[in-house]
């Protein structure tokens, strides 16, 4: 079977490799797509290479269908279409208070242990998710990264008819929006990049540039002077720190998506004033997962418009250059079967 290896130094290779049985525990998957995240694309530069143990094959964007199943598996079946939730818990303490998905001990499947840009992966059953045989497996490469957005917004306790403001239109901040709007609320995303402000329009989103406009004077027109009963910052940038105290309204919530790996200036002042709330929101939940099959299922939403190309395998070396060439883009999904 093929894999890709991350070397180091920002390269690639794809191997041959024999096809391994799954072990106690473990089920095989005919891997069919990959999406390529920030994540990746952090590795790819090198930024977590004392993290990833080199060479090492990545992903955890990934649908597939289940090819065998080792001993002691129960509830799943050769055939069965199938996602995996990439958070390997097992080392969780009484300490972690039941939160087993931002547990101290918690290991990422596809960074500190094998991933899915391969043809055929073994992964615990425990981190699986079953899809429905209708589901379309290009969109459920999609379900990872949905989860991110339900545990964001879910964590916000976004009302129908309130107005949430997201900061960043790339692929995440795309998928907030969507589950924001799903949920009922006014959406209103924060974008300095022209193409994927029109990405967003295109989408049936509203998107503004705050270079183009004073961003909390547009909000205020938007809400007969309110402004936003959440905010969620996902461009993880100093600017956007800097609105999101102004943007938000009294007792508005603002919920911290973006990884900020140092500390950053934050008006905390703003806070006193208005009773504001900071809410982290880190990876998901198994109810996120439930929640973006069900929305992946139903296919009411414009998610095959956030895949952007498609590409076999083999191409893995380009599809991680053109990423770095061309910002525009969202959602690149690695066909594993070419």
């Amino acid at each position: 079977m093929k894999a890709t290896q991350y070397e180091g130094n920002k390269t690639f290779s794809v191997i041959e490799k024999e096809i391994e049985s799954p072990g106690k525990g473990e089920v095989r998957i005919k891997v069919a797509y990959v999406g390529v995240c920030g994540t990746d694309v952090h590795i790819y530069h090198g930024m977590m290479d004392k993290r990833v143990n080199i060479p090492e094959t990545i992903g955890h964007e990934m649908s597939g269908v289940i090819d065998a199943v080792g001993e002691g598996v129960d509830g799943f079946n050769v055939g069965d279409k199938i996602v995996v939730r990439p958070l390997d818990d097992r080392k969780a303490k009484a300490s972690d208070k039941g939160f087993n998905h931002i547990c101290e001990e918690l290991k990422f499947i596809g960074i500190d242990s094998p991933g899915a840009m391969q043809q055929y992966w073994n992964v615990p059953a425990f981190t699986l998710h079953k899809l429905k045989e209708t589901t379309d497996l290009k969109l459920a490469a999609l379900i990872e990264p949905l989860s991110v957005a339900a545990h964001d917004v879910r964590l916000s306790d976004l009302k129908a008819g309130e107005t949430a403001v997201v900061l960043g239109g790339g692929p995440i901040g795309l998928l907030v929006a969507m589950v924001a709007k799903e949920a009922g609320a006014q959406v209103i995303i924060s974008e300095v990049n022209p193409t994927r402000i029109e990405k967003a329009k295109s989408m049936g989103l509203e998107a503004v540039s705050p270079v183009d406009v004073d961003l909390v004077e547009y909000v205020r027109s938007k809400t007969e002077g309110r402004l936003a009963d959440v905010v969620f910052e996902v461009a993880g940038v100093q600017p956007a720190l800097d609105v999101m105290t102004e943007v938000a309204g009294i007792r508005g919530r603002i919920v911290m998506v973006a990884i900020h790996g140092q500390p950053k200036p934050v008006n905390l002042f703003k806070f006193f004033w208005k009773e504001l709330k900071l809410i982290g929101a880190r990876v998901y939940e198994k109810e996120d997962y439930e929640k973006s099959i069900a929305l992946i299922t139903a296919n009411e939403l414009p998610f095959e418009d956030m895949i952007t190309d498609v590409q076999p395998l083999s191409n893995i070396q380009q599809v991680f250059e053109n990423i770095d060439n061309n910002p525009d883009g969202m959602k690149v999904l690695m066909d594993c079967q070419l």
